[in-house]
Formats: C-alpha cells, sequence, structure tokens
C-alpha cells in the first residue's frame, strides 16, 4: 500500500457516499416509486450518481492500494460495484431501476461494516 492516508481518504468517500445513498433510498418502497413519480426520478438520478463515485473510487483504490487490497474483504463482490459504475455510466438510457433498487436495498447496507472495519485495519496499520 503506497499512501495509507489515500486509502483511508478513498475509503472515507465511499462510506460517505454510501451513507448518502442509503439516506436517500429510505422513502423509496418499490421500484416504481423510482419509475412513476418525479421526487423517485430525482432520487433515482442521484442515487446513480452516488454509484458512479463509489465504482470510481474503488477503480481508484485498486491503483493507490494494489488489486489484492480489496481482495481481502471477499464479503464484498468489488467487481460487480466497480462495474455498475461502468453499467449506470454508459448505459444509463438502459439502465435497470430494478437492479438499483436491489443494490440499494440487499448490497449496500452489507458494505458500510466492511467499509468501517477497512477503515480501522488501515488507521491501525498506519500507527504501527
Amino acid at each position: 500500500m503506497s499512501d495509507p492516508r489515500l486509502v483511508i481518504e478513498i475509503l472515507s468517500q465511499v462510506l460517505a457516499s454510501t451513507n448518502r445513498i442509503l439516506t436517500r433510498f429510505k422513502p423509496v418502497e418499490s421500484v416504481s416509486f423510482f419509475l412513476d413519480t418525479e421526487e423517485g426520478l430525482e432520487k433515482l438520478d442521484a442515487i446513480c450518481m452516488q454509484l458512479i463515485t463509489i465504482g470510481e473510487s474503488l477503480k481508484n483504490l485498486d491503483k493507490v492500494a494494489g488489486l489484492e487490497f480489496l481482495n481481502r474483504y471477499p464479503q464484498i463482490d468489488w467487481k460487480s460495484a466497480k462495474g455498475m459504475r461502468d453499467i449506470i455510466s454508459h448505459h444509463y438510457f438502459d439502465l435497470d431501476a430494478e437492479a438499483v433498487f436491489d443494490v440499494c436495498r440487499v448490497n449496500l447496507p452489507d458494505l458500510i461494516p466492511v467499509l468501517e472495519q477497512m477503515l480501522a485495519e488501515v488507521r491501525s496499520a498506519g500507527r504501527n
């Protein structure tokens, strides 16, 4: 790991984006909310922007910390998390709102404790 401070900064940004998505997702009870209301479309847009940010940050983390860093946390499907960024960025008009809904409902809550663990471990290693 070349620069632990940069790794901490990237992980902190990913954690902040994840929390931001979950806050925005709270009123979303179904996929139809995303598609049937102007408020839902705005939420979908905002959430997608944060998912792009997360994916891009994870790609940057690979460059800074090395590809093996994320592999130490196999409970998260990092390849799919990074790939979500590509799908949203390059195929936005074909976006599957149900996939975004499922990621927010199922995957993102599991990401938070892993990010917190990663941050704690990097901070601890920096003190040694």
